[in-house]
This record gives structure tokens, C-alpha cells and sequence, in this order.
């Protein structure tokens, strides 16, 4: 996702500074941002003086510090409450007067990560959608905590990079998660209690209902562990058994079957 919104931000015009935990992790985003602009050229899709420009736009850091001359951060660490606390706390000392902190998370309290820091009133969600190239979307959700002069900063930046934003409450899912999971979590239910195979669920809903892929594929997509840390959440929340993740998806995150980028979820690749 880092190297997702840094390519959308960079096209935007913006100077662009990530921070990486490691020189690696640094060097590796590079190479990302580099080669995705590269396919933008060679599709035609892009003039290459404008993705060298882009890249000129590009630096990275592995220290915290150096965001400091930013007006705006987002950060897109693991859905873990405790280490996103951590990261807005620090990011809270660092970032000047008048900066927005923004959190990309795609399920958590936004509020509640807010009362990390000293000055909630400049912590919103700014969720990106992935791949955040090519996802219109833009979810910006406002806890009861922040100005409207940081929602309004918020809205702006996300209109700058060309993408249609959608302002929401701080609810368990906001929009998208808290109306799709529960579809993706019904569709393994109902995998689970023998009503159709994996294969002819995924072909109704591309069929019957013209999406273009199936809770399945779609589940494998996103990643199983994600998917699961989402449900999860919405469990919390609700309170409610017919909530609870379904038991095949549990079991599959514990055996490291995550979907596509380990090469096997509900289907193999």
C-alpha cells in the first residue's frame, strides 16, 4: 500500500517522502514505484519525462524525524491497534504544528488510534484501496475528534490526487469493509455447509450478480490474514455469533495458506 500511495501522490504533483524500517524495505519500494511507472510508459499511458520527474519527487528515509517538513502523513502499517498507537504517537511529536496525520486503516477505530496522540483534533482516515493506483476510491472517515479544518485538508489532498472521496463516520468497517466482509464471510459459511463448491459460488456472483470476481478469488485477493483481521473486527463490534469467521478461514491463516501472494488460499495459483 506505501508504494501504492506514494505513485498516486507523486503523479499528484506531490514531493514525497516515505519512511521504510529498513534501508532495504527503502531501496525495495524504489524499485516499485519504478518499475509500476515504467509499465505506465511502455503502455503508453504515461510521457517518460513525466514518470522521471515523478521518480525526482521520490525520496525515502528510515528515520522518523525526517517526515517532520511534511503537511500530511499517512501511514499504512499492519491492522494492529498497538503498533499503529505506537507510529501516530511518535509521528504526534514530530510533525509540525498544522500537519495532518492520517491513518489508512481499513477497519480500526480511527478514534481510538486518535487518542494516541496529544493532538487528536489532527488525526483522520485517509483509507486507500488496493491497488491504490487504480482504486477511484478514496474512504476519508472523520472520528469525533478531528477538526474540520483536518477533514477538509484531508478531502482536498485526496480530490489533488484525482481520486473520488467519500466522507464517513467512524464506524466498525466504514463503507466498503463493513457491507463487503460480511458477503465474504456468508460465502465461506455457505461453502462450509455444502450448499455449492468454491468454484460455482464464484461463478453465480460473477454471473448473477455481474461482479467481476467471486467472494473467493476476491478473499485471496485481499489476503486471507487481512480478511480475517477485518472480520474479526466487525465481530468485536457486533457482539454477534452469525459474525464470528467462518472456520475454514481461520483455519487456513493458521496453516499459512493466505491467499495469492503465498500461492494458495480457497484456490491455488
Amino acid at each position: 500500500m506505501a508504494a501504492g500511495i506514494a505513485e498516486v501522490a507523486l503523479l499528484a504533483g506531490f514531493e514525497v517522502v516515505v519512511r521504510s524500517r529498513t534501508e532495504r524495505g527503502a531501496a525495495d519500494l524504489v524499485a516499485q514505484v519504478s518499475k509500476s511507472l515504467g509499465k505506465r510508459v511502455e503502455r503508453g499511458k504515461l510521457e517518460s519525462h513525466v514518470r522521471d520527474t515523478a521518480l525526482q519527487h521520490l525520496t525515502t528515509t528510515t528515520t522518523l524525524e525526517d517526515l517532520s517538513r511534511g503537511s500530511i502523513v499517512i501511514e499504512s502499517v499492519v491492522e494492529d491497534y498497538e503498533q499503529k498507537m505506537l507510529l501516530l504517537r511518535q509521528l504526534d511529536s514530530v510533525m509540525p504544528v498544522g500537519s495532518i496525520i492520517a491513518t489508512n486503516t481499513s477497519t480500526l477505530s480511527v478514534s481510538d488510534l486518535a487518542l494516541a496522540t496529544l493532538q487528536p483534533d489532527r488525526v483522520c482516515g485517509i483509507h486507500f484501496f488496493n491497488p491504490a493506483t487504480t482504486m477511484p476510491l478514496v474512504e476519508v472517515i472523520r472520528p469525533a475528534t478531528a477538526s474540520q479544518s483536518t477533514i477538509e485538508a484531508a478531502l482536498a489532498f485526496v480530490a489533488a490526487c484525482g481520486k473520488d472521496a467519500v466522507l464517513v463516520r467512524d464506524d466498525p468497517g466504514f463503507i466498503v469493509n463493513a457491507l463487503l466482509f460480511p458477503y465474504l464471510n456468508n460465502a465461506i459459511k455457505m461453502m462450509e455447509r455444502g450448499t455449492a463448491s468454491i468454484d460455482d459460488i464464484d461463478t453465480a456472483m460473477k454471473g448473477g450478480c455481474n461482479f467481476p470476481m467471486g467472494p473467493f478469488a476476491l478473499l485471496d485477493l485481499v489476503g486471507l490474514d487481512t480478511s480475517l483481521s477485518i472480520i474479526e473486527t466487525l465481530h468485536a463490534a457486533s457482539g454477534k455469533d452469525a459474525d464470528r469467521p467462518a472456520e475454514s478461514l481461520v483455519r487456513l491463516v493458521g496453516e499459512g495458506h493466505l491467499g495469492r501472494k503465498t500461492g494458495r488460499g480457497f484456490h491455488t495459483y
